[in-house]
């Protein structure tokens, strides 16, 4: 078995792994890199690839598989709803930037095409490697991905969260007997505060703004974490009006037709039934002028109608900007956080309205990476990605100082032989 590593090295984007076992290859993963330029993952041709594993739909991991699709038809498997997800974004990604990409809209239609959707913890095979998808906990349809081939066994956890939410069951726990683990490290260098204290005071907060006369702006990623959010007032009896926006109600009417990707249906359902859906600029008006809470995406404010209530939401001290969603650096959203400014029409502005940051995240937090680690046997050999600012290098070190194990943070290209 030998792993090559095409993306996702000391970054948090671009995920990419190819395996190679009994002269067949799977790519796990084919994502781009959402920076001020969007970055590939190292090239794999076409012909090489005989199945494409897809982990969850965010563009990181999901937003070039369609470029396999111009001359070819590999099959793609995952767990629905990840292939609905996946068409929403990336016919979002193409509208938004068509010109830079390397494939058009035929294309995401041929990856649809060539879509075979697995269960959880129901193995099935491909040309002689076993694969079995685990649950991820991370967003509905987010999977591990078990591989047993050559007498070898290696887990690609993609992005994974261990601790269940209002939105999600916790992952699956990983084996204890493998050779290999490829972990994600995104949040390597802390913990996550208490789940439950994290969402009273977030409520808490809202309220507050709420009864002021103000009105809370939540930018949040359109699949996952807008849900996870509308859930999360709805569970602590938020009885002021929330609107939703965007591609946020795309992924609501694409969830409510899978329920069994869900922890707690009946919640979700209460939550989008009391929810006010925003369908055009009329109604974008109206809800800023609204004591309220508004979820938009985008969930870095580098696009979507969340950009547009900034606008007006940011110039009000009355106001508060609640940040949920993981900030690359350099983002808007980032510098927002660092700088409490932000670019309204073309001209960077002091940002009057309150502004902080709540860390629902949906990855691992320090202490789940390590534990997931420490529960491994001695002969696993660890690969970390998707961490940025030192947290692969940062987690490999702690793997093979604390527990004695092999541990690598890949560099783009690298190829590891397991076993």
């Amino acid at each position: 078995m030998e792993l090559r590593f095409l993306g996702a090295c000391s970054e948090v984007g671009r995920s990419a792994v190819a395996l190679r076992a009994g002269g067949k290859c799977v790519l796990m993963d084919y994502g781009v890199l959402l920076d001020d330029e969007i970055g590939f993952p190292a090239h794999i041709p076409a012909k090489e690839v005989d199945a494409i594993l897809l982990t969850h739909a965010h563009l990181d991991h999901s937003g070039l598989i369609p470029l396999f699709y111009i001359r070819n038809g590999i099959p793609v498997h995952a767990v629905e709803p990840t292939f609905k997800f996946s068409d929403l974004l990336i016919k979002d990604f193409l509208h938004l930037s068509g010109y830079y990409l390397p494939y058009e809209y035929v294309d995401l239609k041929g990856m649809m095409g060539h879509a075979v959707g697995h269960r959880y913890s129901e193995p099935f095979e491909i040309n002689g490697i076993e694969v079995t998808f685990l649950n991820a906990g991370h967003i509905p349809g987010s999977c591990q991905i078990l591989i047993e081939a050559e007498g070898k066994r290696l887990l690609y956890t993609g992005d994974f969260n261990t601790k269940p939410s209002r939105l999600l069951s916790g992952a699956d726990r990983a084996p204890s007997d493998l050779d290999a683990i490829v972990i994600e490290s995104t949040y390597a260098n802390e913990d996550h505060p208490d789940r439950e204290e994290l969402e009273k005071e977030f409520v808490s907060r809202c309220r507050e703004v709420v009864e002021r006369g103000g009105t809370v702006l939540v930018p949040a990623f359109g699949v996952g974490r807008s849900q996870e959010v509308l859930l999360i007032l709805e569970a602590h009896g938020f009885d002021y009006p929330v609107y939703v926006d965007g591609m946020a109600l795309d992924a609501i009417e694409l969830l409510a037709g899978h329920p069994e990707s869900l922890r707690d249906f009946e919640l979700f359902e209460r939550a989008v039934r009391n929810a006010r859906w925003i369908n055009d600029w009329r109604e974008r008006r109206l809800a800023v002028k609204t004591p309220s809470v508004i979820i938009s995406p985008a969930g870095m404010l580098k696009g979507g109608a969340a950009v547009f209530y900034m606008e007006s939401i940011s110039q009000d001290e009355r106001n508060a900007i609640y940040l949920v969603s993981f900030q690359i650096p350099g983002t808007p959203g980032s510098i927002l956080l660092d700088k409490k400014r932000f670019v309204i029409k073309g001209k960077e502005r002091k940002v009057l309205a309150e502004v902080d940051k709540f860390a629902f995240s949906s990855h691992c937090g320090r202490s789940d990476l390590e534990t997931t680690l420490s529960k491994l046997d001695g002969r696993a050999k660890v690969f970390v990605v998707h961490g940025a600012e030192g947290n692969c290098e940062r987690l490999a070190s702690w793997a093979s100082g604390e527990l004695g194990l092999e541990a690598h943070a890949p560099r783009p290209g690298d190829i590891h032989k397991i076993g």
